[in-house]
C-alpha cells in the first residue's frame, strides 16, 4: 500500500546512517540532504553524535515524539525490532527497508520477510522493500545510489522490481532529456509491489497534473488482473504505459530467481496480459526509455511519415525499420516534389526520405518541414536527422529545429546523433525542454511497437448462442486427460463453433456405413496417439472404398488404435487455434496458420480470456500470415469475420470452463464462406 507518511513525510529517519558514502546509509543521507527535504532529519546510529551534520540518536527510544518515515539500511536480522519499536512508540506508518538477507537469501530470509510485512501491516502501515535501493518524490530523495534526476512534474512514472536495473534505465534515459517525476523500486515487494503501486497511480490520478506516463520494469507478475484493471484505467484515462517483463527464456528465470526470490512467468502469457491493457512491452532499456521519449511528443494521427536528413545511410536503415514494422514512408511525386526540391540545393533528393545534403542550411531544413506539415495532408509527422556536417557548428539547425517542433501541427521528431562531436549543441537543444533520438533504428522501434500496440481491451464477455449450462454439464461429467472426439464436439457444439461431419468407426461395418452416410471423398484418422501424424495416423481425400478399407486396415495395426475417425473432407485454408492455461494468468489463446505452419513457421499471436471481437481481429491481423488469410496472389482468402467470432467464442468456452487445460484446435479448413474444426484435442485437470 502507499500512504501519505510515505509519499509526503513531514520526519524521515535514517536507521543506520552514516558519514561513509560509500556506504548505502551515508549516500542515503547525503541524498535526502542535497535533495533538499524540507522535513525534520534525523539518524541512528549509537557510535555518532551527528552524522552529515544531522543530530544522531543512539536508539529508537531516544528519537523526537513522532516519526512519519523511517529508511533502514541496518543488517536484516536487526530490521524487525526496529520497525516494531518504531511503530509502537513513534507512530511510525511508512518504512523502507533498503536491507538485503531476506527471502532472496532463501527459507530463513523468506520467514525474516513475512515477519517484517507483519510488523508494519499491524499498524496498518506502508512497506517498500526489502532489498531495494529506495524511492524518489518530489518531498525527499529516498534512494542511496546515483544518479539522483531532478524531478519534473510532467516527467515520468517510474516503478521497478530491480533497482539495479532502475539505475541503468535512468542512466539510459538522461542523456535523452528524458524526466522523472517519481521513482519506486519495490525489490523483494513483501507488501507493495508492482501492482499495488499502479493501483495507487490509478486511485490518485488527477487529469492536468499527475503524470501520464509510467514505465514498469517487472520480474514477477503476481496479480495480473489487478496489473490489467489499473493499467487499463490509466491508459483509458490519457496515460501511455511502456514495460519490461524479464525472465522469459528458462535462463532469464534463473537469473530473475536468483535476483529477487521471483519466479518468471510464462511469455506468452505476459504479451497477451501487455496486449489486452495496451502497456507497450520493450526488451531493453533502451527501447523502454526511447518510448518514453515519444510518447513526450504528439500522437501521430497516421502512419505515413517523412524523413527529412542530410545523410542518406542514416535515412535508409530509418526508413527500413520503420517500413518493416508496419509504418509507411511513401513516395513524393508531382507538385510536391517539384515544390521541395526547389527549396533545395542541386543534387538533394525529394523522393523521402528528403535528403539536403550536408549543404543544405538550416533556413532549408525549416522550410522543408514547414512544407511537410502544412501542404501534405497525406504525410502525419516528420523525423529529422540531423548531425554535425563537419564543415560548421550547427546550432542554428537545432535553433531552427526548436522553432518548427514548437510551430508544427504535426509532431516532429529529432535524431541528432552527434552526441560527442556536436555535444554543446545537442545540450543546447535538449535545453529547450525538448527530447532527442540519438539513434534511428532504435527509434523506429520504438514508433512501430507503439503503433502495434492496440488501446485496452473492453471488458465484457461474448455468450450469444453459447450454451453455459450445457458446457457446465459437460465438463462436471468428463473424465480428466484428453477427452474423447465426441465429448469434444459436444464442448465445441455447446460453444456455437462449427465442426465437421463426423463419425467413430470401431469395425468395417461401421467405417462403410459412415462412408455411405458422409460420402466421399472423406478424411480417415486414428483415435489413441495425441500426434496423429507422427505415427502415420492421418490420410486425407480418400475417394473409394477400396482406399478406405486399405487405410483402415493400416492404421488398425498402429499401435495404441483401437478405433478411427472419419470426417467428410473439406476443402481451404488450413488455420489453428489453441489454447493453454497459465496459473495466475489464465487461459492464453493463440491462433495461426494450421496443420504442420504452427511449429513449423513459429507464426502466432496471443490473446488473454476473454476476448472481444476487436481483441481477437487485433491477434488475426498481427499475424505475419495475414496476407494469406485475406488472399494473396490469386489465392482466396478465409472468412475473416467468422475466424474472429470462433476466437471469441472458444476465450467465451475457457472463461466458463477453468477445467481445460490445454486446447488445439488444428486444422481448422477455412475458405471465403465457413471455417469448420476438423480436429482438435482437449485435456481437462480438474
Amino acid at each position: 500500500m502507499m500512504n501519505e507518511s510515505l509519499l509526503n513525510p513531514q520526519s524521515i529517519v535514517v536507521v543506520g546512517g552514516s558519514d561513509d558514502i560509500s556506504k548505502p546509509g551515508g549516500k542515503l543521507l547525503k541524498n535526502i540532504l542535497d535533495g533538499g527535504f524540507q522535513g525534520e532529519l534525523s539518524v541512528i546510529n549509537p557510535k555518532k553524535e551527528t552524522v552529515q551534520g544531522i543530530r544522531c540518536f543512539k536508539t529508537v527510544a531516544d528519537l523526537p515524539e513522532k516519526i512519519d518515515l523511517a529508511i533502514l539500511a541496518i543488517a536484516a536480522q536487526h530490521c524487525v525490532p526496529a520497525v516494531k519499536e518504531l511503530a509502537k512508540t513513534k507512530s511510525t506508518r511508512a518504512f523502507i527497508v533498503i536491507s538485503a538477507g531476506f527471502s532472496e537469501d532463501g527459507p530463513e530470509g523468506a520467514q525474516l520477510e513475512e515477519e517484517l510485512k507483519k510488523a508494519v501491516e499491524d499498524v496498518d502501515g506502508a512497506l517498500i522493500g526489502p532489498n531495494c535501493i529506495g524511492m524518489l518524490t518530489p518531498t525527499y530523495s529516498g534512494i542511496f545510489t546515483s544518479p539522483v534526476p531532478k524531478l519534473d512534474p510532467k516527467g515520468c512514472d517510474f516503478v521497478s522490481g530491480s533497482g539495479s536495473t532502475a539505475v541503468f534505465i535512468l542512466e539510459s534515459a538522461l542523456p535523452k532529456g528524458l524526466t522523472f517525476s517519481s521513482l519506486v523500486t519495490v525489490g523483494n515487494s513483501a507488501q507493495t509491489g508492482i501492482e499495488e503501486v499502479l493501483e495507487y497511480w490509478d486511485e490518485s490520478y488527477i487529469p492536468g497534473k499527475s503524470s501520464n506516463i509510467k514505465l514498469i520494469y517487472v520480474e514477477n507478475i503476481k496479480n495480473p488482473d489487478k496489473l490489467l484493471k489499473h493499467a487499463s484505467s490509466l491508459i483509458r484515462k490519457g496515460c501511455r504505459i511502456a514495460a519490461i517483463k524479464s525472465g522469459i527464456t528458462d535462463a532469464g528465470q534463473r537469473a530473475t530467481a536468483s535476483h529477487t526470490g521471483a519466479l518468471a512467468s510464462s511469455d506468452s502469457a505476459v504479451e497477451a496480459l501487455f496486449r489486452k491493457a495496451g502497456i507497450v512491452r520493450c526488451f531493453g532499456r533502451e527501447e523502454l526509455t526511447t518510448v518514453a521519449s515519444v510518447f513526450n511528443y504528439p500522437k501521430l494521427e497516421g502512419k505515413n511519415l517523412a524523413i527529412i536528413t542530410h545523410a542518406g545511410g542514416a535515412g535508409v536503415m530509418l526508413t527500413d525499420a520503420l517500413s518493416g514494422g508496419g509504418l509507411n514512408i511513401p513516395a513524393i511525386e508531382g507538385k510536391a516534389h517539384d515544390d521541395i526540391l526547389n527549396i533545395l540545393n542541386p543534387g538533394s533528393s525529394a523522393s523521402n526520405p528528403i535528403d539536403i545534403l550536408a549543404t543544405g542550411t538550416a533556413e532549408q531544413l525549416g522550410q522543408v518541414i514547414e512544407y511537410c506539415d502544412t501542404q501534405m495532408d497525406n504525410i502525419h509527422g516528420m523525423i529529422v536527422i540531423f548531425g554535425s556536417t563537419g564543415l560548421s557548428r550547427v546550432f542554428d539547425a537545432y535553433e531552427m529545429i526548436d522553432q518548427k517542433m514548437k510551430q508544427c501541427r504535426k509532431p516532429v521528431f529529432p535524431i541528432l546523433p552527434s552526441i560527442s562531436s556536436a555535444r554543446e549543441e545537442v545540450e543546447f537543444f535538449l535545453s529547450h525542454g525538448h527530447i532527442n533520438f540519438p539513434d534511428e533504428v532504435v527509434l523506429a522501434r520504438a514508433l512501430t511497437s507503439i503503433n502495434q500496440t492496440p488501446a485496452p481491451a473492453e471488458e465484457e464477455i461474448f455468450t450469444e448462442g453459447i450454451d453455459i449450462q450445457a458446457i457446465r454439464t459437460v465438463i462436471k461429467h468428463a473424465p480428466e486427460g484428453f477427452l474423447d472426439p465426441a465429448t469434444n464436439n459436444e464442448l465445441l457444439e455447446a460453444a456455437g463453433i462449427p465442426i465437421v461431419e463426423e463419425g467413430i468407426a470401431t469395425s468395417k461395418k461401421e467405417l462403410t456405413a459412415l462412408a455411405q452416410r458422409l460420402g466421399f471423398p472423406l478424411a480417415l484418422k486414428v483415435i489413441g496417439p495425441v500426434h496423429k501424424s507422427d505415427v502415420g495416423g492421418v490420410t486425407l481425400n480418400i475417394k473409394s472404398e477400396t482406399h478406405l478399407l486399405s487405410e483402415y486396415r493400416r492404421m488398425r495395426k498402429i499401435k495404441g488404435v483401437k478405433s478411427v475417425l472419419v470426417q467428410k473432407m473439406q476443402t481451404g485454408t488450413e488455420l489453428f487455434i489453441g489454447a493453454k492455461y497459465e496459473p495466475t494468468f489464465g487461459h492464453v489463446i493463440l491462433c495461426g496458420l494450421g496443420g504442420i505452419f504452427v511449429e513449423s513457421l513459429g507464426d502466432t499471436s496471443y490473446g488473454l480470456a476473454p476476448l472481444t471481437f476487436e481483441e481477437a481481429r487485433s491477434m488475426v491481423r498481427s499475424l505475419k500470415a495475414y496476407p494469406v488469410i485475406k488472399g494473396a496472389r490469386g489465392k482466396e482468402g478465409i472468412n475473416e469475420d467468422k475466424y474472429v467470432e470462433i476466437i471469441v467464442r472458444l476465450s467465451t468456452l475457457l472463461r466458463y470452463a477453468t477445467e481445460i487445460k490445454e486446447i488445439d484446435l488444428n486444422p481448422l479448413i477455412g475458405n471465403k464462406d465457413e471455417i469448420i474444426a476438423v480436429d482438435g484435442r482437449i485435456r481437462v485437470e480438474k
